[in-house]
């Protein structure tokens, strides 16, 4: 299969471990990748380029990079991928099927969540998020999403926030708008396992419901920062 008319955009902040297997998964595949770099200090420019990846610099917080990323988008369609997300089996597929639909130029397209770890905790949080997306219809950023260039920009595309730039652009595109694609995007655990199951699920609710409650994403980051 050809490469994808997609430019891959990823936010990085130190990301020089995880990195390399996500460009591995994606090199060959997409016809574009960007790496918008909020200024780490452990090489992962370097990895970015050795994958690659053009590199660009940009303020930290995934939403100023990946607002700059898509900015400096060539192709047609984007994707945006977390710096420890790989795509799985059958992505490039359930891609090239989803944007050969004309219909979905104004629809954007998101992958099954799951997570690298054999333990029983990751099932059942792949199952919360399953729940969450079906009923809430609302995805994050760590299952990937494919848009349109066009349909983003109209959009307004990702704010320039610290926080819950995802969730900014999910409500935007609306329920009625979202696409779920079979494979799955596997995304490493290692936060989980560092931070704990429990405590780390806990703490992204918490924010997520003080963002739903109007509170300013730059106070919630805080938070956020202050409980990791």
């Amino acid at each position: 299969m050809q490469p994808l008319p997609l430019t891959a955009l990823i936010p990085t902040l130190s990301a020089a471990c995880s990195l390399p297997g996500t460009l591995a998964a994606l090199r060959g595949q997409v016809a574009e990748i960007i790496v918008a770099d909020g200024g780490s200090s452990d090489g992962t420019a370097a990895c970015a380029e050795a994958g690659g990846a053009r590199v660009i610099s940009a303020p930290r917080g995934r939403g100023p990079q990946l607002r700059a990323a898509a900015e400096a988008a060539s192709q047609p369609w984007l994707l945006a991928i977390h710096a420890d997300t790989r795509p799985g089996p059958g992505w490039q597929e359930a891609v090239a099927g989803f944007i050969a639909m004309p219909e979905n130029t104004t629809k954007a397209g998101y992958f099954r969540f799951a997570l690298d770890d054999p333990a029983p905790e990751a099932r059942r949080l792949e199952a919360m998020v399953a729940w969450r997306c079906r009923w809430l219809g609302l995805p994050y950023g760590d299952q990937g999403l494919v848009i349109s260039r066009d349909f983003y920009r109209a959009l307004g595309g990702y704010q320039p926030i610290p926080l819950m730039e995802d969730v900014a652009l999910i409500r935007r595109i609306g329920r009625q708008r979202l696409v779920a694609l079979p494979p799955a995007f596997i995304t490493s655990a290692e936060k989980w396992r560092r931070e704990g199951w429990h405590a780390r699920s806990a703490r992204n609710l918490f924010c997520l419901s003080l963002w739903f409650a109007g509170i300013p994403p730059a106070h919630i980051a805080r938070i956020y920062a202050r409980r990791r």
